[in-house]
């Protein structure tokens, strides 16, 4: 079974985006190298510095479902049907998904709850990772005690506001491991194992 790891790109006081839900420049490192890669969808490149595409390729690769809340699904429309990071996506949500012209076709679950996302995205990853994007549903589920890893992109920007890594609610006080640190160009890449 894989790990269940809580990813997303952050400023420095701890934003995965404005007030207004867009990146602004928390995503500019996802284009400023001469390397293209892509997580799951070749359809949507980037470039990246050789040293942040010698993390991002192996974490992209183990990647087999991704857990996101209804928020950042609206906001994509589901990214018109294709899994942006795996093969699979499970959406965290209490309202109907009823007028989404990719229902039934394409390769998206619907959870009520975070403990259920990820029980469901874990079974269609098999032995690969689940990938649980950051704010409210990565919150709920590191509070719930469902994370194994945390990941972050720490670009140095201060947001001033905006939508929390960790959610609303913030979590109980979590133990991590000390970090493995990758620097990049404009990003510096930090990964956090949960201690058990």
């Amino acid at each position: 079974m894989g790990a269940v790891v809580l990813f997303a790109a952050v400023s420095l006081d701890g934003f995965v985006a404005r007030d207004d839900d867009m990146p602004g420049p928390l995503f500019d490192w996802y284009g400023n190298g001469d390397v293209e890669m892509t997580f799951s969808d070749p359809d949507r490149p980037f470039r990246v510095t050789r040293e942040t595409a010698e993390f991002m390729r192996p974490f992209a690769e183990r990647a087999g479902v991704m857990v996101c809340g209804r928020r950042l699904f609206d906001i994509t429309n589901g990214w018109e049907g294709v899994p942006p990071n795996g093969e699979h996506v499970v959406v965290v949500t209490h309202r109907p998904v009823d007028d989404w012209p990719h229902l039934g076709t394409a390769p998206f679950s619907f959870a009520p709850d975070v403990g259920s996302g990820i029980e469901r995205a874990r079974e269609l990853a098999g032995d690969r990772d689940v990938t649980v994007s950051a704010g409210e549903v990565g919150g709920q589920a590191l509070r719930a005690g469902l994370v194994d890893r945390v990941v972050l992109a720490l670009v140095p920007v201060v947001l001033g506001s905006g939508r929390p890594y960790f959610g609303a609610g913030g979590p109980p006080e979590v133990l991590l491991e000390d970090p493995q640190v990758v620097q990049g160009k404009r990003v510096t890449h930090l990964v956090y194992e949960v201690r058990r």
